[in-house]
């Protein structure tokens, strides 16, 4: 199969779908891959290091678009790539549609075969395509939290670790998975007050057990997060489920009455966001204030650290590559049930049940 790796086109993102060295497995595996000029030059994959893998280089993503019949991207597709996909063609990307419309229309009208890296699964249940960037996310978000609480960044002026004689600053993150996990390492490392939520017991237990004791857990009721969130100098939102939009767990009228200079960190925003007040943002222009509540809501915050996504999100995605280029999506969707769980549109209609919910389409059973 001819795979075909467009350059990212969304605001600051510089990932890329395939590294030279996955490239290099599939050309090994007898696949041709065709990458677009450029695609990898900003984290330090040029164009030399693709063709020493053995791909050839496009000189633009027309004709990527053209040639390939399996298209690997990092996140959704932009308008003008709707109009590109074909229906003899595979897209294997992030796509995040639950509030996406506007992009679910894009990708039905293309006919094409849409597989999203956020709702293949694995034999545990887990989401082995999402957790690389959940980990980079949940760990970011401390980072950038960290920074937005800094006076110049719009926050109260709180080091989150104190010192001696100050308090250290006080973290609240809703939801306890792979994000909530990560970023509760590395506030706890930070050595701020640290005290996540959860619905699940047997999370909590396990985050109990990871920690020590030394960070609080709380079943989420209502109750229990407005009142960690109206204590909180930083709050992540770190809620997610597969393939639906996020729930809004923190309303506008708790946003107003949590302290000026308090920050929020929406890691959810790819699924609608789990704050009343969160809209998405860029990396050009991560925040805004509302209620004097400084908000990060960046859709891509991987992207910021884009080499070790790319990476990592390479790590995870490369199996199941080589199974679409080896057996072509039809059988290989057939043959791994893990994989037939990230076929979120195909051939005119959306497959993926709580993708369909969300938008209120019917969900078609994927074509065998």
């Amino acid at each position: 199969m001819r795979v075909g790796v467009p350059k990212e086109v969304k605001v600051h993102e510089y990932r890329v779908g395939l590294v030279p060295g996955s490239v290099r497995e599939l050309v090994l595996q007898g696949h041709e891959v065709v990458v677009e000029t450029g695609a990898g030059a900003a984290i330090g994959f040029p164009d030399e290091a693709y063709l020493a893998a053995g791909a050839r280089i496009a000189p633009d993503a027309a004709t990527v678009f053209a040639e390939a019949g399996l298209i690997v991207k990092v996140k959704e597709p932009q308008p003008f790539e709707w109009a590109r996909l074909k229906p003899d063609q595979v897209l294997f990307t992030y796509l995040h549609l639950a509030p996406d419309p506007e992009q679910t229309r894009g990708l039905m009208q293309s006919g094409c075969t849409a597989i999203a890296y956020e709702t293949v699964t694995d034999a545990q249940g887990g989401l082995p395509l999402l957790a690389p960037m959940s980990e980079v996310a949940g760990r970011m978000a401390v980072q950038v939290g960290a920074r937005c609480l800094e006076k110049e960044a719009g926050g109260a002026g709180i080091l989150l670790s104190g010192v001696p004689g100050v308090p250290s600053g006080r973290v609240a993150i809703i939801g306890g998975g792979v994000v909530g996990s990560n970023a509760a390492r590395i506030a706890a490392g930070m050595r701020a007050h640290v005290t996540v939520l959860d619905r699940n017991p047997r999370v909590l237990n396990a985050l109990d057990v990871e920690f020590n004791g030394m960070v609080d857990t709380l079943f989420a009721t209502r109750d229990a997060v407005e009142r960690t969130v109206l204590d909180a100098d930083l709050v992540i939102g770190a809620v997610l489920v597969p393939g639906a939009a996020a729930p809004r767990l923190v309303s506008r009228e708790t946003v107003a009455r949590m302290r000026p200079g308090s920050v929020m960190v929406d890691v959810a925003i790819d699924q609608g966001g789990c704050f009343e007040t969160s809209r998405p943002t860029t990396h050009a222009a991560p925040t805004y204030v509302v209620d004097g509540v400084v908000h990060y809501c960046v859709t891509n915050m991987p992207g910021a650290v884009a080499r070790t996504s790319a990476v990592a999100l390479n790590n995870a995605t490369l199996p199941f590559t080589l199974q679409i280029a080896e057996k072509g999506w039809k059988r290989a969707t057939a043959e791994n049930p893990h994989l037939a769980a990230g076929v979120n549109v195909q051939g005119g209609a959306v497959t993926h049940p709580a993708v369909a919910a969300a938008l209120g389409l019917p969900c078609v059973p994927l074509a065998a």
